[in-house]
C-alpha cells in the first residue's frame, strides 16, 4: 500500500464488492463448479471498478476445496510426494521483495519444523501477466505455492489448522509488508490478485485445468474507494468474502487487542495467542480484520455459523416477536463481544460448509436460488449464474440479521433457524442470564448521594465552561422538550484552535458520519435496529462460555443519575464492586501540571485493575481553589488506552462521572473513547436550579432531568445512526471522530489511533485552557450579581464569540451590492483579512506573489461562470427568493441549484431555470423531465451543516405550490430519509450514476461530498464511479434546520477536504476526468483563490448570495418566520422580499473583480493556472497567538510528485460507456412510437448485466414530449429473462415494459408515469408466489404510473413513493417507509416496521394470518378497515389490473372470493394525510353552507 503523505492516509481506504458462491450439496467435486463460480465473476464485474488503467482491476479472486487430484499431479512433477487428502495443506504466497523473498522460504520451512509438521516443497504458480494491467504488473508480487504435510502426529481437522495458523502469522510476523500468505489450510485454497473478474482465469491458468475442481466456489469483485493498488486486499480471504463496511472496525480491533492477555491465559489455547500475537495484524481493511477474528473464534472451537452469529447479530434488542432462544443466545453473546457493525453480506466457508449472512438492517444485496441438480447458488445480484427457469426450485433472498448454509459433507441446505436451534440449545443460556444478570433498576436505592462539593454551583460552572448560551440554548430546551435543539444557517465562529476564548476540549473533535461507502441510520423511524443498552462488568475468556461471562449489570442508556451512580459506587460484592479514581489536581502546578496528573491517574487504574475491581469511576467532584479537574475526556480517553496497551483493559468497565459533559457531543466523545456510562452531575443540578427557578415552566426538577436524559440519549442515537452503527456497544471505543488543532503526541499517547492532521495545542495549552476557566471562577470578587459568560457560539453576543457574519460584515456587503459600489464591497472584505484572519485555516494562509499587470489577467465576465449558488431547495426558500438567484445566475452564466426540492416545469423552459438538479434522498420531484431538463444532476450525499442526517420539512412550509412540485398533499410534513436507500455502498452509487447519465447522457453528474478525514479517497472511489463533478463542502455550510450538535460538531473545514480530495485524485490519476468545487462559507475573492490553489475548479456560494439579497441572519429559517421573505412559505411575509438579481450579480462581478487582482498579484493570466497549485500557498506567521502557533499546515499544501502527463485539473471527460447499453436498440426500434406517436412492441432478452433498461428510453420520451410523454398503450416492450438493476427506472407515460423472469434491486426507481409488469416464467419449478420477483427498494422515489409483481419484494419496497400505483404479493422489512403518495396492494405477508415514516398515498395489506398490526409501525398512521366505496372500487381494479398483466393465481383466488378477502384487507391511512383531508371536507362544507 502506498505510505501516507500529505493529508492522504491509506487506512481510510473502503471497498465493496459483488460476492457469489455455487455449492453442491452432495459435496462432489466437479470442473462445473469451478467454471460456474468463474462465470459469476464475469457477470458481477460491473460491481468492481477499475482506476486510471482500464486494465487494472480493483481485485477479484476466487476460493475452492483443494483440488487435490491436480495437486498431486503437480506434486508428482516436481517430485513431491503428498499424503493422504487432509494430511496435507497447500499455502499461495506473495513475496514483494526478492531478496526478503528468499529469506521467506527459508524461514517459512523453518517455522513448520519447529510447529512438528513436515514441510514438503514450493511450487511456482504459473501466471500470464499479459492478462493484467499496467498498473498491476508493476506491484505484481511473485506468487509461490508450497505444500505442508502432518508430522509423525496425527492431528483432527481443527489441530492441524491451529498449527498451520500459528505457522502462517509467524511468517507474517517475520517478513510484514514484504511476505502475504494468501491462505494456508489443508481444505481451502484462494486465488486472487490486482484483476477484474474475467481476468482471473486467464492470469492463473491453474483455474481452467481439468483436473482442478471443486464442490465449493466462493468468488468476489472488488471496487476500492482507492486505486494505490494492493494485490493483498483484493478478496476473498481465508475464510469470508465481504461486501460492506464494519463502520466499528477500529473499536473492535481495539477491543480484540485488549482481550488477548486474557485469552493467552487459557489452558489449551493461550500458547497459540501467544505466538501470534497480535491477533489482528496492524494495517488491514476491515474485511481482512473480520476474517482474523473470525479464524481464531473458529480456531477456537466455534463452528462457523457460531462465530459469524456472535459477531454479526440480529436486531434482538427491541423484537418483541422474537422467540426467547433466539434473544437469549444473542443476548447471552453481547457479553462476550460487541457487534461488528455496520451494512454487511458475509459469505463464510471451512471447505465444508459455505455460508452467507446479512447485517442486522439488511443494507446489502444477497439473492439465492436452489436447483434440482443440488446446487446452491448465491450472489448480490440474481441471474449472476444463468440457470433455467423450470431447474430452479427456490429463488429467495437473503433477510436481514438470517443465515444460509449448504454443508457439503451432510449433504443439507440449512436455513436460518435449521442453522441457529443448534445453537440455540448448546448451553442453558435463558436460565444463566435469568441467574446471573442484575438491572440496575433491581438495584437497593443506595445511602448517601455523594460527596459534598467545597466550591458553589456557579463556581463549578464556570471553572467548567457554562455559559449563559448553555443554559439557555441547549440545557433549557433539552430538559423542557426532551429533545436537542435545533438551529439553521451553518456555523461561522472560530474552530477551537483558532478561538481566542478557552474552549473545552471536546470541542476539538468532530464527529465522522457516513458518506457513499455505508449509509447512514434513521433511528427515529428504524428504531428497531438501534439500541444503546450497555453493561457493567469484566469480559471474560470468550473461547469458552460459562454462567460466568453473562455475570453483568444491564444499563438500558448509559446517562447516569446521581442515584444511579451511587448505586454502581456501592456494589460491593464481586464481580460488580467499584472503584472511584479522582481525576483532580494541584492548580499550582501550573501549565505543567496536566501531564504527570494523567500519567498518575492511569497509574492508579492500572493498580485498581490488577487488584481486581471491574468498574472504575472516573470522578471529578470537589473541584476548589486550590484543586481542578483533568477533563474528563482526555482522562477516560488516557485510561482507556493505557488499560489496552497493558492488556487488561476488558477486566473493567468505565464509569465518567463528569461535571463539563453537558451536549450531546459530549457524551458520544467520551463512549466513543471507552466509557460504559456517564453522569453528567452539574448538568443535571444546573437543571434542577432552573425547574426550581421556574424557567422550565411547570415541570418539576425530576421531569426535567428525565427530559434531559431523553434528549442526550435520543441524540446519541443520532450520533451512532449518522455514522451507520446501530448499537452503542459498537460505538463504545470506536473512536469515530478527528481531532482537529491537537498536537499529533497528545493523540497519539492519549486518543491512539485518531487523525490528527495539522497538531495544534499540547498538554501545555489544554491546561492554559483549563486554568482560564479556573481563574474565572476562583480568581476574584465579582461585585456585580452572579454572571456566567455570554457564550456566543449559536448566536451574536455582544462580548461572545466572534462571528464571521456580523454588523460590520452584513451590512457593507448590502450597501455595496445595492448602490454598485466597489469601494464598499472591499470594506467588507478588508474585514476578513484583518479581523477575521484568525477565523478559519484559510486566514492562515498566504500568497507567493509575482505580479503582472492587472490588464493581461482573464476578465471577470469568464470568472463568474465558475461560480454556483449552493443547493437550498424551494420549499425551504420562498419562490421569490429561489427564482432571484436562478435569474442572477443564468445572466451571468453561472449555475444555480435547485436544492432537493424539485422545480416548477413551468421554469424549465425560461430564465428561472436551474441549471444544476439536485437529486437527494427524498428524491422529491425527481421525474424524468427534471433530469432532462439539467445541465448538471448533482447527488447529494450530505450537507454540511449536518452530514449523515436527513432532514425535515414541517406541514406549516407545504403550501399548494411547494406541494405540487414535491408531489406531496398540502399542509402534511416531508421527511427526507439520511440514506439514500440506492446507495448503501460505492458500487451502489456507481449504479445511481449510471442511471442517472441513461436519463440524460447531455448532464455532468455531480456528487456532493462532506469533508472529513479520508473524503480523498471516498472522492477517489466516486471518480471511479464515473461522477462527472465532485462537490466538497465544508462542515460550517447553512442549513435551514439542523440540530446544533450537527452545526458544531460533524464534518470539517473544507480547506481539509479539497486538499486531501485534490491529493488522493492526482496521485490516482483521476483528477483530469473530474470537476471539483469547493463550497461552504465562501464570502471573498480570497476564498476564492484559495479554493482553487487547494484544488478548486468551481465555486458554491449560498448564505452570502442570500445576505446579498436581504437575509440579516435572524437563524430563524426552521421556523418559517423569516422577516425578510426569503426563508418562508407565508405569503404575508413573502411580501417582504426585497432581493433582486441585479444585487447577486453585483456581488459575484465584485468577487470576481477580487479574484482577478490576487491573480495578477500572484502573477496568474488565466484561472486555470491557479488550480492545484497548492506550492504558491504558506502559512501565515502565527507565533502570536497561543494555540494556533503550533499548527502545521504543510500536509496541506502538499503536491504529489507526478509527472506531467498527470492532470492536476479537469481536462478530459469521463466514459460513461452508454454506447454499450440494450436501451440504444430499444430507441432505434421504438422510434415509430417516440416520432410519430405509432403504436410500437416488441421483446427482447434481458440479463443481469443488462442495468438502466428503459431508463435512456425514458429520458428521450422526455426531451422530445415533456411530462405528458406518450400516450397510454403506445410503446409495450415484453423482456424475458433476469433484468440488472434499475430495470424500468424513470419510465414514461405511454410506456409498458413486461418482464417473464425475475429483476434485482431498484426496480421503477423514478417511475414517471409508465408501466411495469415482472411475472415468473410459467415453466418454473417453484411457487411465484413464495418466491422472490423484485429485489429491494423498488419504486424509490416513483411520481407516478403502475407496478405489477408477481411474487414476494425485497426491502423497502416503495420506499419514498410519491405518485406510482403498486400491486405485490408479499413484502420484505420497512415496506412503504417514507411514502408520500400513491397507492400500495400487498397480497401477503410484510416484513417488520411497514409504514415508517408514511405520510401521504395509501397501501391495503391482505392480512391473511392477522398479524400486520404487530408488523406495523404505527407512528404515523393509523389502521381501518377497507369500507369507503371509493377504497373497494379502487383497490378491486387494482387486483383486476394485476390479475390482468401477471396472470397472477393469488389475485384470481381474492377475485373469486371477493367479499371474504375484503374484509381480511387492512387499509394502512396516514394520519397527517387523514387531518387533512378531514379539514378540506369541513372546509368545503362550509364553503356551500356560506
Amino acid at each position: 500500500m502506498t505510505p501516507r503523505h500529505g493529508l492522504y492516509d491509506p487506512a481510510q481506504e473502503r471497498d465493496a464488492c459483488g460476492f457469489g458462491f455455487v455449492a453442491r450439496v452432495d459435496g462432489q467435486k466437479t470442473r462445473a463448479t469451478v467454471e460456474e463460480g468463474l462465470e459469476i465473476l464475469r457477470n458481477l464485474e460491473h460491481r468492481g471498478a477499475r482506476g486510471s488503467d482500464p486494465e487494472t482491476g480493483d481485485g477479484a479472486g476466487i476460493l475452492v476445496q483443494i483440488p487435490d487430484a491436480f495437486f498431486r499431479r503437480e506434486a508428482d512433477r516436481l517430485g513431491i510426494e503428498l499424503p493422504e487428502a487432509g494430511r496435507y495443506a497447500v499455502g499461495t504466497l506473495f513475496e514483494s521483495d526478492e531478496e526478503s523473498g528468499h529469506d521467506a522460504e527459508e524461514r517459512l520451512a523453518e517455522i513448520a519444523e519447529e510447529e512438528g509438521l513436515s514441510f514438503l516443497g514450493f511450487r511456482e504458480v504459473p501466471v500470464k501477466p499479459e492478462h493484467c494491467g499496467r498498473l498491476a504488473r508493476e506491484v505484481m508480487p511473485k506468487m509461490t505455492q508450497f505444500f505442508i504435510a502432518q508430522g509423525e502426529e496425527r492431528l483432527d481437522y481443527l489441530d492441524f489448522e491451529r498449527k498451520l495458523y500459528v505457522v502462517r502469522r509467524l511468517l507474517h510476523k517475520a517478513f510484514g509488508e514484504n511476505c502475504y500468505v494468501v491462505s494456508l489450510s489443508s481444505r481451502t485454497l484462494v486465488y486472487k490478485g490486482l484483476l477484474a473478474g474475467f481476468q482471473v482465469p486467464l492470469f492463473y491458468p491453474d483455474l481452467s485445468d481439468g483436473d482442478f475442481k471443486s464442490a465449493i466456489a466462493l468468488v468476489h469483485e472488488r471496487f476500492s474507494t482507492n486505486t494505490l493498488g494492493s494485490w493483498p486486499l483484493a478478496h476473498p480471504y481465508r475464510y469470508v468474502a465481504h461486501n460492506g463496511e464494519f463502520n466499528t472496525i477500529r473499536g473492535n480491533v481495539n477491543w480484540m487487542r485488549a482481550r488477548e492477555n486474557r485469552l493467552a491465559s487459557d489452558e489449551e489455547l493461550g500458547e497459540l495467542i501467544r505466538k501470534v500475537s497480535p491477533v489482528i495484524a496492524p494495517g488491514q481493511s476491515d474485511s481482512a480484520s473480520f476474517d482474523n477474528a473470525l479464524e481464531l473464534m473458529h480456531l477456537g472451537g466455534r463452528s462457523l455459523p457460531h462465530a459469524v452469529a456472535m459477531m454479526i447479530p440480529e436486531a434482538w434488542e427491541n423484537d418483541e416477536r422474537m422467540d426467547p432462544e433466539r434473544r437469549a443466545f444473542y443476548q447471552y453473546h453481547s457479553a462476550l463481544m460487541e457487534p461488528w457493525d455496520g451494512p454487511a453480506a458475509v459469505a463464510f466457508t471451512d471447505g465444508r460448509m459455505i455460508g452467507a449472512t446479512l447485517d442486522r438492517n439488511g443494507l446489502r444485496p444477497a439473492r439465492y436460488v436452489v436447483t434440482k441438480d443440488g446446487r446452491v447458488i448465491a450472489a448480490s445480484e440474481d441471474g449472476a449464474l444463468p440457470v433455467a427457469a423450470e431447474e430452479i426450485v427456490e429463488r429467495w433472498r437473503l433477510q436481514p440479521g438470517r443465515m444460509l448454509v449448504v454443508d457439503t459433507e451432510k449433504h443439507e441446505v440449512l436455513h436460518d433457524r435449521a442453522v441457529k436451534e443448534p445453537l440455540f440449545r448448546r448451553q442453558p443460556y435463558a436460565r444463566w442470564l435469568e441467574e446471573n444478570e442484575i438491572h440496575l433498576d433491581e438495584l437497593p436505592e443506595a445511602n448517601g448521594s455523594g460527596r459534598p462539593e467545597p466550591a458553589s454551583l456557579f463556581e463549578r460552572q464556570k471553572a467548567f465552561g457554562y455559559t449563559m448560551e448553555d443554559l439557555r440554548v441547549l440545557l433549557g430546551p433539552m430538559s423542557g422538550a426532551g429533545a436537542e435543539p435545533t438551529g439553521s444557517m451553518g456555523s461561522d465562529t472560530p474552530l477551537a484552535v483558532l478561538s481566542e476564548k478557552p474552549q473545552m476540549l471536546f470541542h476539538y473533535f468532530k464527529q465522522h458520519f457516513a458518506q457513499v461507502t455505508n449509509p447512514p441510520i434513521d433511528p427515529i423511524r428504524e428504531e428497531l435496529v438501534m439500541s444503546l443498552k450497555m453493561s457493567l462488568g469484566p469480559e471474560q475468556n470468550f473461547f469458552e462460555e460459562t454462567p460466568k461471562h453473562c455475570r453483568r449489570v444491564l444499563l438500558d442508556g448509559p446517562v447516569l443519575t446521581d442515584r444511579d451512580l451511587e448505586k454502581v459506587r456501592q456494589l460491593g460484592a464481586d464481580p460488580f464492586h467499584a472503584t472511584t479514581l479522582s481525576t483532580l489536581f494541584n492548580v499550582a502546578r501550573g501549565e505543567d501540571g496536566l501531564e504527570p496528573a494523567v500519567e498518575n491517574l492511569c497509574e492508579r487504574a492500572e493498580r485498581a485493575v490488577r487488584s481486581g475491581s471491574p468498574v472504575l469511576v472516573l470522578s471529578d467532584r470537589g473541584i476548589s481553589r486550590e484543586q481542578l479537574a483533568i477533563p474528563s475526556l482526555l482522562a477516560t480517553a488516557a485510561v482507556h488506552h493505557h488499560l489496552v496497551r497493558r492488556g487488561i483493559r476488558t477486566n473493567t468497565t468505565l464509569v465518567v462521572e463528569a461535571a463539563d459533559a453537558r451536549e450531546v457531543h459530549h457524551f458520544a466523545l467520551l463512549i466513543g473513547y471507552g466509557a460504559t456510562a456517564v453522569n453528567p452531575y452539574l448538568a443535571f443540578e444546573t437543571i434542577r436550579g432552573l425547574a426550581q427557578d421556574g424557567e422550565l415552566g411547570e415541570l418539576s426538577p425530576e421531569e426535567a432531568q428525565k427530559n434531559y436524559t431523553k434528549a442526550v440519549e435520543k441524540g446519541l442515537l443520532k450520533i451512532l445512526s449518522k455514522m451507520g452503527i446501530s448499537t452503542l456497544f459498537s460505538y463504545c471505543g470506536a473512536q469515530i471522530f478527528e481531532a482537529v488543532g491537537i498536537d499529533r503526541e497528545v493523540v497519539d499517547r492519549y486518543f491512539t489511533g485518531t487523525a490528527s492532521k495539522i497538531g495544534g495545542v499540547g498538554m501545555r495549552e489544554i491546561c492554559r485552557e483549563l486554568l482560564l476557566r479556573h481563574e474565572l471562577a476562583f480568581g476574584g470578587v465579582e461585585d456585580g450579581p452572579e454572571e456566567l459568560p455570554v457564550g456566543g457560539e449559536y448566536q451574536l453576543r455582544q462580548q461572545g464569540q466572534y462571528h464571521q457574519w456580523n454588523p460590520e460584515t452584513i451590512v457593507p456587503l448590502q450597501r455595496a451590492v445595492r448602490t454598485k459600489d466597489f469601494e464598499t464591497f472591499q470594506q467588507f472584505t478588508r474585514h476578513f483579512d484583518e479581523q477575521g484572519a484568525f477565523s478559519t485555516l484559510r486566514g492562515l494562509m498566504d500568497f507567493k506573489e509575482d505580479p503582472i499587470p492587472l490588464e493581461e489577467v482573464e476578465p471577470a465576465k469568464e470568472i463568474v461562470k465558475r461560480f454556483t449558488t449552493g443547493a437550498m431547495s424551494l420549499g425551504s426558500l420562498s419562490k421569490e427568493a429561489h427564482e432571484t438567484l436562478a435569474l442572477a445566475m443564468n445572466r451571468i452564466g453561472g449555475k444555480s441549484n435547485t436544492g432537493e426540492g424539485g422545480e416548477d416545469r413551468e421554469r424549465f423552459a425560461d430564465d428561472r431555470r436551474s441549471a444544476i438538479k439536485q437529486v437527494a434522498s427524498g428524491r422529491f420531484g425527481v421525474t424524468v423531465e427534471y433530469l432532462a431538463n439539467s445541465d448538471v444532476i448533482q447527488i447529494k450525499m450530505a450537507q454540511g451543516a449536518k452530514p449523515g442526517e436527513g432532514g425535515q420539512l414541517p406541514g406549516h412550509k407545504i403550501s399548494e405550490y411547494i406541494a405540487k412540485i414535491r408531489y406531496s398533499t398540502p399542509g402534511v410534513g416531508l421527511i427526507s430519509p439520511p440514506p439514500h436507500h440506492d446507495i448503501y455502498s460505492i458500487e451502489d452509487l456507481a449504479q445511481l450514476i449510471h442511471d442517472l447519465k441513461n436519463a440524460n447522457p447531455r448532464a455532468y453528474v455531480s456528487v456532493k461530498l462532506v469533508s472529513e478525514v479520508g473524503v480523498g479517497t471516498i472522492a477517489a472511489g466516486v471518480a471511479k464511479a464515473k461522477a462527472d463533478h465532485i462537490t466538497i463542502a465544508g462542515h460550517d455550510g447553512g442549513t435551514g434546520a439542523s440540530p446544533l450538535s450537527s452545526i458544531k460538531h460533524a464534518g470539517l473545514p473544507w480547506e481539509l477536504g479539497l486538499s486531501e480530495t485534490q491529493q488522493v485524485l492526482v496521485q490516482n490519476d483521476l483528477r483530469g476526468r473530474i470537476i471539483l468545487e469547493a463550497d461552504g462559507q465562501l464570502k471573498t475573492g480570497r476564498d476564492v483563490v484559495v479554493a482553487a490553489l487547494l484544488g478548486g475548479e468551481e465555486f458554491a456560494f449560498s448564505t452570502a448570495p442570500l445576505i446579498a439579497t436581504g437575509c440579516i441572519m435572524m437563524r430563524v429559517c426552521h421556523l418559517n418566520t423569516c422577516p425578510v421573505g426569503i426563508a418562508t412559505q407565508d405569503p404575508e411575509l413573502r411580501k417582504r422580499f426585497t432581493g433582486t438579481p441585479e444585487h447577486v450579480i453585483n456581488y459575484f462581478f465584485f468577487l470576481a473583480e477580487e479574484v482577478r487582482a490576487i491573480m495578477a498579484r500572484m502573477g496568474f493570466r488565466r484561472f486555470v493556472d491557479l488550480v492545484g497549485r497548492a506550492d504558491r500557498l504558506v502559512q501565515k506567521d502565527t507565533s502570536s497567538h497561543w494555540k494556533a502557533k503550533n499548527l502545521d499546515l504543510s500536509p496541506v499544501f502538499y503536491r504529489p510528485e507526478v509527472g506531467n502527463e498527470v492532470s492536476i485539473h479537469h481536462e478530459t471527460e469521463q466514459d460513461h460507456n452508454l454506447e454499450a447499453a440494450l436501451d440504444n436498440r430499444l430507441i432505434e426500434r421504438a422510434r415509430p412510437a417516440i416520432e410519430r406517436g405509432e403504436s410500437v412492441r416488441f421483446g427482447s432478452p434481458i440479463s443481469n448485466v443488462n442495468r438502466t433498461v428503459g431508463g435512456m428510453l425514458a429520458g428521450e420520451i422526455a426531451r422530445r414530449h415533456g411530462q405528458d410523454g406518450l400516450p397510454d398503450g403506445t410503446l409495450r416492450i415484453d423482456f424475458e429473462g433476469v433484468a440488472g438493476q434499475s430495470f424500468g427506472a424513470w419510465t414514461a407515460k405511454g410506456t409498458t415494459l413486461t418482464l417473464k423472469g425475475t429483476t434485482n434491486d431498484y426496480v421503477g426507481k423514478g417511475l414517471s408515469g409508465g408501466r411495469l409488469a415482472v411475472f415468473p416464467h410459467e415453466r418454473i419449478g417453484y411457487d411465484p408466489a413464495r418466491s422472490i420477483v423484485v429485489g429491494n427498494v423498488a419504486l424509490y422515489g416513483a411520481t407516478g404510473g403502475e407496478a405489477f409483481f408477481r411474487g414476494f419484494a425485497g426491502e423497502r419496497f416503495a420506499v419514498r413513493n410519491s405518485g406510482a400505483h403498486a400491486v405485490v404479493e408479499g413484502v420484505g422489512d420497512h415496506g412503504c417507509e417514507y411514502m408520500t403518495g400513491g397507492v400500495v396492494v400487498v397480497l401477503g405477508p410484510t416484513g417488520r416496521n411497514f409504514a415508517a415514516g408514511m405520510s401521504g398515498g395509501v397501501a391495503f395489506v391482505l392480512d391473511v394470518n392477522e398479524e400486520f398490526e404487530e408488523l406495523c409501525n404505527k407512528g404515523m398512521v393509523g389502521l381501518e378497515a377497507v369500507e369507503l366505496e371509493e377504497d373497494v372500487e379502487l383497490l378491486r381494479r387494482l387486483v383486476e389490473s394485476h390479475r390482468e398483466w401477471t396472470g397472477s393465481e393469488v389475485a384470481r383466488e381474492v377475485l373469486a372470493d371477493w367479499e371474504d378477502h375484503l374484509r381480511r384487507f387492512v387499509k394502512v391511512m396516514p394520519n397527517d394525510l387523514k387531518r387533512v383531508m378531514e379539514e378540506r371536507t369541513k372546509e368545503s362544507r362550509m364553503e356551500v353552507v356560506s
